[in-house]
């Protein structure tokens, strides 16, 4: 048997009816909703690409609006885990530096894929008919799958236990579940 004796005390200390951590939850897993059905869209329409008057351009602004959106997301992710308690046990230096820790790595993962990938590698250039000459297996791809969303992951389970956050712990999981199935989807 499971003891579920720790989940139901971490959800104690979330209240999920509050505005912001709704906000939240809905940002969180519109972002990869919403990169994927344009990619996909321009993919099989190649409107974006007429509408912005070149493949690179329409590449360009899609990874634009995905980092505003992110920036938003982390935003709502960060309000909606200070309005809600910490979890004083977890406010201590040991669970600050550990956090991070893994937001660090978190952190080496995200650029260095950015890296690997450049920005229409990232951002979804194969969709625009943008393709690399051939498929990235340095590091981070060396390490893991995914780095970058794992990375990302990462990063908010790194904040998440800097803040001593119980919200952003199950925030954290609503990350991991949408990056699961946006990696599905892509697959």
């Amino acid at each position: 048997q499971v003891d579920v004796a720790a989940m139901v005390q971490l959800f104690g200390y979330v209240d999920v009816t509050d505005t912001g951590f709704i906000v939240a939850v809905l940002s969180i897993a519109f972002n990869p909703l919403f990169w994927n059905v344009v990619a996909r869209w321009e993919h099989k329409t190649g409107a974006l690409s007429r509408v912005f008057g070149s493949r690179h351009a329409a590449c360009y602004c899609l990874g634009a609006a995905i980092l505003v959106l992110n920036c938003v997301r982390s935003h709502c992710f960060t309000e909606a885990m200070k309005s809600q308690p910490k979890l004083e046990g977890w406010d201590c230096q040991w669970t600050y530096y550990s956090g991070l820790a893994i937001l660090a790595v978190g952190t080496v993962f995200v650029i260095s894929s950015f890296l690997a990938l450049g920005f229409t590698g990232t951002f979804l250039g194969d969709y625009f008919g943008i393709l690399m000459e051939e498929k990235v297996t340095s590091f981070p791809f060396s390490v893991l799958d995914n780095p970058m969303y794992w990375g990302s992951t990462a990063i908010y389970l790194g904040w998440s236990l800097m803040h001593a956050s119980p919200a952003g712990l199950l925030l954290t999981a609503v990350v991991a579940i949408s990056y699961t199935i946006a990696v599905l989807y892509e697959g």
